[in-house]
């Protein structure tokens, strides 16, 4: 079957297109000091204060030396006429001698080499052997190597990591302009759904999809708005729908967008906002709503808690990020042999639980939606194009976790 049999499916990319160009920045803004910021979307491009490094200093524990007062090529004895250690000022070099320095110390004027201690040797005099052929900046890590003086050190919109901060410290810089996290509303509808720790009596289940949105969220930096489990009533729906857009910037719902009688959230959704149900070219996850209420950015996600993680990762992630203020990047997606075969194609693009493992990307057996357990299994996801048969070692997609959840 080719694609033309089903002109109504939506391709992943324009999905996303239609998506990400609806979504528009929400967050406001505060300073913070920089030790709180970790996962934050910098609201600011900062400008660095100092060069990093502020001087010239050694990259290695040795002698600091001018290549001048050195032979080309014969071994050269120098005396020592000073230790600099980190941190202490280094005064300026004695012509015709060498300075013992340790890594990160400053350079001292008139030195234009620091020989590494391994290369030298030291006579019964105190004074040093350097060998033949030392190189002008030899082990010397220049003032503004890292980052100059005026310099835009991160863009505006990155989603600050541990090495940002270091960065961001490098320069002096103790608070940092970001934007505020976004609250986020999760609704659960059904009768069926109870909670962990209470009885099930037959015909329900755990509500398992609550867990994993609000962990995703969280994960993200994000506050989440817990509207806790709706019962499948019209007035219900619709009352937990204006809560939500009343103290969120967006809301997530899980099921319940359908025409079926016992299905409530799209009639709610429509009257009191808007709503467009898509058709999306992927499996799991085919379905997907979207649409506002009262404003604010509504995703109706599908029920089943496998193809809720994968359609939170490949739609609604990306939608909050920049509903955050985040640049948002396509997820790294790796090339690697596959572990498994795939004799029968389909039209739409499969996005398969699997592991990377041992060199190659192997799938969960059992990739039934409702098996979330799958998920917690797989470290990524495999990505199987649209109308492709796979054979054992043919190079496949492989988007890791990391690059989908986090």
């Amino acid at each position: 079957m080719s694609s033309c049999d089903n002109p109504g499916l939506i391709p992943f990319d324009e999905a996303l297109r239609r998506l990400l160009d609806q979504t528009s920045l929400s967050a406001g803004i505060e300073r913070i000091a920089l030790d709180q910021a970790v996962g934050r979307v910098l609201a600011e491009s900062p400008v660095a204060a100092v060069d990093v490094p502020p001087a010239d200093n050694s990259s290695m524990d040795g002698y600091a030396v001018n290549t001048a007062d050195l032979n080309a090529d014969a071994e050269t004895p120098l005396a020592v006429s000073a230790r600099i250690a980190a941190g202490q000022p280094p005064g300026e070099l004695v012509p015709g001698s060498c300075a013992r320095i340790f890594t990160g110390a400053e350079i001292p004027a008139g030195a234009n080499a620091v020989v590494m201690q391994e290369q030298t040797r030291v006579e019964e005099d105190g004074s040093v052997v350097f060998p033949a052929g030392v190189k002008l900046q030899e082990n010397i890590r220049p003032q503004g190597q890292d980052i100059q003086q005026g310099q835009a050190t991160l863009k505006q919109g990155t989603r600050l990591q541990p090495a940002d901060l270091g960065v961001l410290a490098s320069t002096g810089l103790a608070e940092v302009d970001v934007y505020r996290p976004l609250k986020v509303a999760i609704l659960c509808t059904g009768d069926e759904l109870v909670e962990p720790g209470q009885s099930l009596v037959a015909g329900q289940i755990y509500n398992s999809n609550r867990f994993v949105l609000a962990g995703l969220l969280t994960q993200l930096g994000m506050e989440v708005v817990d509207l806790g489990r709706v019962a499948d009533t019209a007035e219900d729906t619709v009352r937990a729908l204006r809560d939500a857009a009343a103290n969120a910037d967006a809301i997530i719902s899980t099921g319940g967008v359908s025409v079926g009688e016992e299905d409530h959230v799209k009639a709610a959704v429509e009257s009191l906002g808007q709503l467009d149900l898509w058709r999306i070219k992927i499996k799991p996850g085919k379905p997907l709503a979207y649409g506002q209420v009262q404003g604010v950015p509504f995703f109706g996600l599908p029920g089943n808690p496998a193809s809720s993680l994968i359609t939170f990762g490949l739609f609604a992630r990306p939608c909050l990020l920049r509903q955050q203020g985040a640049e948002v990047e396509m997820p790294l997606m790796l090339q690697a042999p596959a572990g498994f075969t795939r004799t029968r194609a389909i039209v739409r693009q499969e996005y398969l639980r699997a592991r990377y493992e041992n060199g190659r990307v192997v799938p969960f057996a059992n990739q039934s939606s409702g098996v979330l357990s799958s998920a917690s299994w797989a470290n990524g996801l495999a990505v199987v194009p649209p109308d492709t048969q796979v054979a054992e070692g043919d190079l496949i997609g492989f988007i890791p976790f990391s690059e989908l959840l986090f």
